[in-house]
């Protein structure tokens, strides 16, 4: 029993020591300035790449259906540069972004791309919807105002809160902030889910012999899984963040925390929808509906 308890009791220590030996190192990254440049570096470099990638598959669809106007497909590319362009910019110049007062105006900032992605991505959702009930014979004419209206309901909302944030500093306003953005990936997550995976279905109930079928079965698995789990982790993080300061995205000295974050909700899911749509539409014969095959 003695041999026991003091083995038992050693592996205690052992465990102790090598946890507090991984707190100090997470402590140290993130006091460190130069870790925190470089890591933000990083996710400028990362966030240029996938705003490049972006930006030239806009060009080579535009290219290539250059008689066709702002389709869902050239919007969906033109959104996704824009935000990974200005996240990419926000990154390269973070410390600057720091010391920017009132501290409203770094709010701003820091939190607008994150509603232009939300905007990216619904209209993905907006795509399949409109295919699904296409589909079905159901009339699509209401889905496009809804759209909009939700998405003005959403910038309304949040432009309100950082109204009030100027006028007065509210803690209490600040977390119902990312509470409400919580809300918003959530709905997001549900909509994918929704649409995703009734589109899903429809299209396991086509002939095996349909041409593209199990191509396109797989895209829409595939963007369906990403989109749905990157904004289950954002709803998750954001209401941690609202809660928890250890778990503050908005600050200098959370770099490893930034980086996991952001390469988890923006950087990955946006790389891997861009490669999973990367066919170019076909030159004749298309219409706005069929703009994402």
């Amino acid at each position: 029993m003695d041999k026991g308890s003091s083995g038992a009791e050693m592996a205690g220590t052992v465990i102790s020591f090598k946890l507090e030996e991984a707190s100090s190192w997470w402590h140290d990254i993130n006091e460190s300035p130069f870790w925190q440049d470089r890591i933000f570096h990083v996710l400028a470099t990362l966030y240029g790449l996938v705003a490049a990638v972006a930006f030239i598959q806009l060009i080579r669809i535009q290219l290539r259906v250059p008689e066709y106007g702002w389709t869902t497909q050239k919007v969906f590319h033109f959104l996704n540069f824009l935000v990974n362009g200005v996240r990419c910019l926000l990154f390269v110049f973070r410390r600057n972004v720091e010391s920017i007062h009132p501290p409203i105006f770094q709010h701003i900032l820091l939190d607008f791309p994150s509603l232009a992605f939300f905007t990216t991505y619904a209209l993905l959702v907006l795509f399949w919807a409109e295919i699904y009930y296409q589909a079905r014979a159901v009339s699509t004419d209401g889905l496009r105002p809804s759209f909009f209206t939700i998405n003005a309901v959403v910038y309304a909302i949040q432009i309100a809160m950082w109204l009030v944030l100027a006028w007065k500093t509210i803690p209490t306003v600040a977390i119902l902030s990312k509470v409400f953005f919580a809300g918003v990936s959530l709905f997001a997550a549900l909509g994918f889910l929704l649409y995703g995976g009734r589109l899903f279905l429809m299209l396991q109930r086509f002939p095996v012999e349909s041409k593209g079928r199990r191509k396109k079965l797989q895209e829409v698995g595939y963007v369906t899984t990403i989109c749905f789990s990157c904004f289950l982790v954002r709803c998750i993080m954001m209401c941690f963040n609202a809660f928890d300061k250890a778990a503050d995205l908005d600050v200098l000295d959370h770099p490893v925390l930034n980086f996991i974050y952001y390469l988890l909700v923006e950087i990955l899911p946006s790389s891997l929808v861009l490669f999973i749509l990367r066919k170019l539409p076909p030159k004749r014969g298309i219409s706005q509906n069929n703009s994402l095959r």
